[in-house]
């Protein structure tokens, strides 16, 4: 059965916001909101500092806590992996954004409904792939199905060592890392472990 996920490769990343920037035309998200977004890590001291990048987003979870808590089912798990959410149900509750341990949801200013990323469902059952990995210019998210060996993405978590964000909160997150350290996976964590690291995403 097709299980849809994502691939964030952190060697690749060079922090570009193109996929903010596609995945808000994709989707008409109003100003000061997001569906994927970019946090930057600063580690170390100068002359010897390095910038870390994570790329942000619904985990699309097995044991999503998103899709257990809404009242009204406005949020729901796919056949093929994917988180979607139906607004029209949406009561704006805001019980989801509580719910969910990587701060993925956000209430739209305009419908005041609940949103998130929904993997560009309406591309990928026409066969295309979500906007933010057409636009990535280094190539570093992969999208596709992770129980078909012959692809990328299920190729890639075979044979690399990947991560994901928080798995002791037990959901089972589908958005995997590759080349992410402590200060990049978990940023609010490694900041108050390391000494010498600034979260300049805080400061934007």
């Amino acid at each position: 059965m097709t299980k849809y996920a994502f691939v964030i490769d952190q060697r690749k990343c060079i922090g570009c916001h193109a996929c903010t920037v596609a995945c808000k035309a994709e989707h008409d998200v109003p100003i000061g909101v997001y569906r994927t977004w970019v946090k930057y890590i600063e580690r170390g001291e100068f002359p010897n500092s390095r910038r870390y990048f994570l790329v942000n987003r619904c985990n699309h979870c097995d044991d999503a806590p998103c899709v257990k808590i809404c009242p009204t089912k406005a949020l729901y798990k796919r056949k093929d992996g994917i988180v979607d959410f139906d607004n029209s149900r949406c009561i704006g509750c805001k019980s989801c954004m509580q719910a969910c341990p990587y701060d993925a949801l956000y209430i739209d200013p305009n419908s005041h409904t609940a949103a998130k990323c929904n993997y560009c469902a309406h591309r990928t059952e026409v066969g295309m792939e979500p906007a933010c990995v057409v636009v990535c210019p280094e190539h570093a998210i992969i999208a596709g199905d992770m129980h078909n060996p012959q692809t990328e993405i299920a190729q890639l978590i075979a044979r690399e060592p990947v991560r994901v964000r928080k798995p002791e909160q037990g959901t089972k997150p589908n958005v995997y890392y590759i080349g992410a350290d402590e200060a990049a996976i978990n940023p609010e964590v490694a900041t108050q472990e390391l000494p010498h690291m600034t979260m300049w995403s805080t400061m934007l």
